[in-house]
C-alpha cells in the first residue's frame, strides 16, 4: 500500500467564502461540469451560520464555479437560488431540528450523493433520510438549465435494494454510451457493488443491470456480487486523462473514504470493471484527532467525502473533502485538497 498524503489548496465554504451564498455550514460538494461548461457542486446539510444548526436548514444547495479556478481552489461565481441566495433545490420540507437537539418525522433530510452530466441534462442521485443513515429510499432529480432547477424524474429506489448496498452512489459515463455506478449503503459498514445503465435510459429502474459472479464467471445482469468488501462511505467515479505528455488515454480514479481504516484512499483503474482487489491504491489522506490535524500533510480530523473535481488527472489530482466536529459544530466544512496518484506500483 502507497501513501500519496495530499496538501490542502483551499477551505471551500464558510466564514469570509460563502457568506453571501447564505452558506455558513455545509458539507459534501460532489462536482461535475454542466453543458454549459461551468462547474456544479451539490452540497449537503446546509446552515446560515458556520457550524450544524440553527436558521437556514437546507438541504441539498448548489454553487457554481470556474473551472479554470481549480488548480488553485475552486472560485464561487453564483448560486442555485434567487437574489444570489443557494436555496434548497429538492422540494420538501424539514422536520427535527430544534433547540434541544433532533426530534425526527418521516423525512429529516435529502441528501446529494453524486451528480452527473448526459448531454444537455444534469442528473442528481439522494438519498431520502429520516436521519444519517437511515434512508427510506433513493431518487433522481434532473436540470436542463446548467444546475440552476432541478426537477424530479419519478425514478425512485427502495431503500433495501441488493440488501440496502444501493443507497449511496457514484457513476461516471464511459465510451460505450453506458453510465458505470459503484454503490454501498449509508451506514459505513458495508462493501461496494457495480452497476451499469445504457445513458439513455438512465431513468428507467429496470434498465440498470448488476455485475456479479454466476458459475464462477463475473458478467452482466448476474446476481449483485461484492465488487470490494469494506466499510465504506462516500465515493467517487471519474474518468480522467493521465496527465502524460503522449498518453491520450483516461484512467478511472475510484476516491473512497474508508471508515474501517479510517483513511481516504484512491485507486487507479484501467476501466469500470477492474478488480478493486488488485488495483493500485494510494492512501491519500488519513484521519486523525483535532489536536493532530496537519492538512499540509493530509492528516484531516473527522475527515468524510472527497470527491474528485473536473480538471484532474492521474498526476494533478484534486479531491473535495469535508470534516466536521461533532462534539462543538464548528468546523463543518469542505475545503480542497491535491495530490498525485501516478506511477502506483
Amino acid at each position: 500500500m502507497t501513501e500519496r498524503l495530499a496538501t490542502k489548496i483551499a477551505d471551500l465554504t464558510g466564514p469570509g467564502i460563502t457568506d453571501r451564498f447564505g452558506i455558513g455550514g455545509t458539507d459534501l460538494g460532489a462536482t461535475t461540469t454542466a453543458p454549459q461548461g461551468h462547474l456544479v457542486s451539490v452540497f449537503g446539510d446546509t446552515f446560515r451560520r458556520a457550524g450544524v444548526g440553527g436558521p437556514g436548514w437546507r438541504s441539498p444547495v448548489v454553487l457554481f464555479a470556474d473551472p479554470a479556478s481549480v488548480p488553485t481552489g475552486i472560485r464561487w461565481t453564483g448560486a442555485a437560488g434567487r437574489r444570489g441566495t443557494a436555496r434548497q433545490v429538492v422540494r420538501y420540507i424539514h422536520h427535527g431540528w430544534r433547540r434541544n437537539g433532533w426530534r425526527m418525522r418521516r423525512v429529516t433530510t435529502v441528501l446529494p450523493t453524486d451528480v452527473i452530466t448526459v448531454g444537455d441534462d444534469m442528473y442528481l442521485h439522494v438519498m431520502v433520510c429520516r436521519e444519517l443513515g437511515n434512508v427510506r429510499w433513493t431518487e433522481l432529480h434532473r436540470s436542463r438549465d446548467g444546475g440552476r432547477t432541478w426537477r424530479p424524474t419519478g425514478t425512485r429506489w427502495p431503500a433495501d435494494l441488493h440488501d440496502g448496498l444501493f443507497q449511496m452512489l457514484t457513476w461516471e459515463r464511459g465510451s460505450d454510451g453506458w453510465v458505470y455506478a459503484l454503490t454501498t449503503g449509508f451506514q459505513r459498514e458495508h462493501g461496494l457493488l457495480l452497476h451499469r445503465v445504457p445513458e439513455a435510459e438512465l431513468t428507467d429502474p429496470g434498465a440498470w443491470q448488476t455485475w456479479g459472479i454466476t458459475d464462477r464467471r463475473w458478467g452482466w445482469g448476474n446476481p449483485p456480487t461484492l465488487v470490494l468488501p469494506g466499510r465504506f462511505g462516500e465515493l467517487s467515479l471519474r474518468r480522467v486523462p493521465s496527465g502524460d505528455p503522449g498518453d491520450g488515454r483516461d484512467r478511472w480514479l475510484l476516491a473512497a473514504f474508508d471508515a474501517g481504516r479510517y483513511c481516504m484512499d484512491v485507486r487507479v483503474l484501467d476501466g469500470p470493471t477492474a478488480d478493486l482487489h488488485r488495483a493500485p491504491l494510494a492512501t491519500v489522506l488519513r484521519g486523525c484527532g483535532w489536536d493532530r490535524e496537519d492538512h499540509a500533510c493530509g492528516h484531516v480530523a473527522q475527515l468524510y467525502g472527497g470527491y474528485v473535481l473536473p480538471g484532474s488527472t492521474v498526476h494533478d489530482l484534486h479531491l473535495v473533502v469535508s470534516h466536521w466536529n461533532t462534539a462543538t459544530g464548528w468546523p463543518y466544512r469542505a475545503m480542497q485538497f491535491r495530490t498525485d496518484v501516478s506511477g502506483l506500483p
